[in-house]
């Protein structure tokens, strides 16, 4: 697989100032650390981290941020970080939403107040999935897709082991029913029992359901402990198939590491998006169709969803588009 590599092309700054620094607030998915990574060298970079904790999260995180000193301010999610930075004044201010504080938070009495600020006084508003799009330009006709690069220095192609036997399926995503669809995923995979093995990752609210309708169902799952986001990688590289999400047509971090690891992906993406227009894989959303796909998945359906991956959300792609937002917002 060691010809599907290819060098880093160096995005361009031109039309930046000579040096600029990028203060960069929380994160999702390591997109934020990602981007930071495949930024210009010449670019000082900032990155304002917080954890769970109350304290981390409220107090914390706004001292971080009073403190901070920058040209641009990209912060992500569009919850309580933003917000503080918002009252705080840090201007060209960049809002970057990931799917949850759009679908989820945007409809919840307190919440849903914090996330409307947001969206009409950030300088500018990106989204990391199109199925969130047209809600954000409810709010902001300039809210633009931005695709979420993927570390291809930690995820990429591995020669195949060849093995007789089952297909080994992953289930990678979070273990939740009603943002992935896992159930969906366990019943249709429950059809084809006798010629799969199934591995989850112990992660996610419901995976004591799962486990339970899976044994219901005759399916035996194997349970895999939850690892550091860099190992990620090894379990991809172990599977045949990897199964994501089937709920919001859009296409996850999972679906995008696991293609750039060398395996062919089981998803739900929905036509209706004309950004994935590209994707050789749409619309599977039935319990008999997805097991079908995971049955037939190999390594031509893999090389036209890793050629999409290359063209849209390999990092120096997304990251040329994100300096023309940061040229676009500067003073």
């Amino acid at each position: 697989m060691e010809w599907l590599w290819k060098p880093p092309v160096q995005p361009s700054n031109e039309g930046l100032p000579r040096s600029i620094e990028v203060v960069m607030i929380n994160d999702c998915s390591f997109v934020g650390e990602t981007l930071l990574k495949y930024l210009p060298s010449n670019i000082r970079k900032l990155h304002i981290k917080r954890s769970r904790g109350a304290l981390s999260k409220t107090l914390g995180i706004a001292y971080k941020i009073l403190k901070a000193r920058g040209d641009i301010f990209h912060v992500h999610y569009l919850l309580q970080d933003c917000y503080i930075a918002t009252r705080l004044g840090k201007r060209p201010l960049i809002g970057h939403a990931h799917g949850s504080d759009v679908r989820v938070a945007l409809n919840h009495p307190l919440w849903g107040r914090v996330v409307r600020y947001n969206l009409t006084r950030c300088d500018k508003v990106v989204v990391s999935t199109p199925d969130i799009l047209s809600v954000a330009r409810r709010f902001r006709e300039d809210a633009t897709y931005l695709p979420n690069p993927v570390d291809l220095n930690l995820f990429y192609p591995r020669p195949l082991v060849p093995h007789s036997g089952r297909r080994r399926v992953l289930i990678a995503s979070d273990l939740n029913w009603e943002a992935k669809g896992t159930d969906i995923a366990v019943r249709a995979l429950s059809r084809v029992r006798r010629e799969v093995d199934v591995s989850v990752i112990a992660y996610g609210k419901d995976l004591e359901r799962t486990l339970t309708l899976a044994s219901s169902l005759g399916l035996r799952l194997k349970v895999l402990p939850k690892v550091p986001h860099e190992r990620l990688s090894e379990y991809y590289w172990s599977a045949d198939v990897v199964l994501d999400q089937f709920k919001l047509g859009s296409l996850g971090m999972v679906s995008l590491e696991a293609i750039a690891c060398g395996k062919p992906v089981v998803t739900y993406v929905s036509s209706a998006y004309e950004e994935y227009k590209d994707f050789p894989l749409k619309d599977l959303n039935s319990e008999e169709d997805i097991a079908e796909a995971v049955l037939s998945a190999d390594s031509g359906l893999w090389s036209k969803e890793y050629a999409y991956l290359e063209k849209y959300h390999r990092p120096e792609v997304v990251v040329e588009k994100l300096l023309r937002i940061y040229r676009e917002i500067l003073p």
